[in-house]
């Protein structure tokens, strides 16, 4: 299993590859830079099988609808951050405008379904809100790794303080993390990489 990172956009947000050994991707939270994106896609010779999100920040979603409009697939999110994703109070400018929505209805709820086999792919979403209604964690159980989103950083945890950010589900959320092996490693919507069991001993919010 492969795990490719890609730093986009202004706010450094980690655009994540993920894909096995039949060439085929998941493409999570392409957030900006559609074109750069893209380039990485041909370098490693990809074929997009899907897009997740695990949640719907302008930051994360940004280049959505124009890598669909090049490589149509369908599309993984929570039902309850797709609501409000292309709202106009889900933008920052100047760096972010509000994103444009993709032209599908190829849309499928993660929190239908725990466990989830796309191509030679096998994940379970954890549904963990805080940072937004319906953020989510992406976990392969085979790889050994997580992939986080907003929800826990190295060090750190998402802000609860934007609109849908809930303190209470942030820390019932980041309870949950905790029970996952201390050796799973964590590929966050920031920052650098790192364990559960690195930031149970050290991060602040997991104490």
């Amino acid at each position: 299993m492969n795990i490719q990172p890609i730093p986009t956009g202004a706010y450094q947000e980690m655009c994540y590859l993920v894909w096995g050994t039949d060439r085929k991707t998941l493409v999570f939270d392409p957030g900006d830079d559609a074109d750069h994106i893209s380039q990485c896609l041909e370098q490693h010779d990809l074929e997009v099988a899907a897009y997740v999100l695990t949640h719907t920040h302008y930051d994360h979603i940004n280049a959505l609808a124009d890598l669909y409009d090049l490589r149509p697939a369908p599309i993984y999110v929570h039902s309850k951050d797709w609501e409000w994703a292309f709202d106009d109070r889900n933008q920052s400018p100047p760096y972010y405008p509000r994103p444009r929505s993709p032209e599908t209805d190829n849309i499928h709820w993660l929190e239908t379904s725990k466990n989830r086999t796309i191509a030679d792919l096998n994940f379970q979403c954890l549904e963990t809100p805080g940072h937004t209604p319906g953020g989510c964690c992406l976990l392969f159980p085979e790889g050994r790794f997580i992939l986080t989103g907003d929800t826990l950083f190295k060090g750190s945890c998402g802000r609860t303080d934007l609109p849908g950010g809930n303190p209470r589900e942030m820390k019932n959320s980041l309870k949950k993390l905790q029970q996952l092996p201390d050796e799973i490693q964590i590929f966050p919507g920031h920052g650098e990489n790192s364990t559960i069991g690195h930031e149970k001993a050290t991060n602040f919010f997991m104490q």
